[in-house]
């Protein structure tokens, strides 16, 4: 009579907890990052005339919050970042500096306007979250291929690519564009952040999907791309102007 395996043995080996975020990065976001100012040129380099929402899907109460931007009175609030929070920065030209705080949380900082993002990797925000200009950012790995331990992947073997999906909530008022076009605090800012290689240079490529129906018709997506720098040559942070 043969002998009967274990329960374990027939079911197959546990296969342990999954790693941690740090771990399981299907790419590397961490470095310095110069952006691309390869179209929007007009709006991105300089502020625009106030009232010009010209290829964006404002609804009629944006457009009237638009045409009633005043520089002026966001110095004298105290306000001059409005243009700088999470729903308009990677817009903005400048450099990036992603790094890890540790295993379950990245680390964004912009050099315009002198601003940090955190993505969170540990789940949705504390109900006691206040209100900022970059929020709280919610983050997951996606995988192009199957997850690690399905299909018979082993749990310790990455895909060969993937991408960063965050969202991000619990965001003060603030303008997408810097002549006053706005976002409410009730904005959802959607976030896909991914790497691609062309010629031996490295390129990061967010996608941004902001979704307000306070000032918006429709969800407003674009694109914007940075490219690695192997230093911190060109880093330069500065504070947040108004106008």
């Amino acid at each position: 009579m043969g002998l009967v395996p274990p329960v374990h043995a027939q079911r197959g080996a546990p296969q342990g907890p999954p790693p941690l975020p740090r771990a399981a990065a299907p790419i590397d976001l961490t470095g310095y990052w110069v952006s691309l100012v390869t179209d929007d040129w007009r709006w991105r380099m300089v502020a625009a005339p106030r009232g010009d929402v010209l290829y964006l899907p404002v609804n009629a109460e944006g457009r009237r919050a638009a045409n009633e931007w005043d520089p002026a009175k966001d110095e004298a609030a105290g306000e001059q970042c409005r243009a700088y929070g999470a729903g308009g920065l990677m817009h903005l030209p400048g450099r990036l500096h992603i790094t890890w705080q540790d295993d379950r949380t990245l680390v964004v900082e912009a050099d315009a306007g002198t601003q940090t993002r955190l993505l969170h990797f540990d789940g949705a925000a504390p109900a006691s979250e206040p209100a900022s200009w970059q929020g709280y950012s919610m983050a997951q790995w996606e995988l192009d291929g199957p997850a690690p331990g399905r299909r018979g992947r082993p749990m310790n073997v990455k895909p060969v690519h993937g991408s960063l999906k965050t969202v991000t909530t619990r965001l003060k008022r603030g303008y997408f564009r810097r002549n006053g076009v706005p976002y409410s605090e009730n904005a959802v800012l959607t976030e896909y952040w991914t790497t691609l290689t062309d010629e031996g240079v490295d390129y990061l490529v967010v996608t941004n999907l902001l979704d307000d129906p306070t000032y918006l018709a429709q969800p407003y997506v674009r694109s914007v791309q940075f490219r690695k720098q192997p230093d911190n040559k060109g880093w330069k942070p500065t504070r947040c102007e108004a106008r």
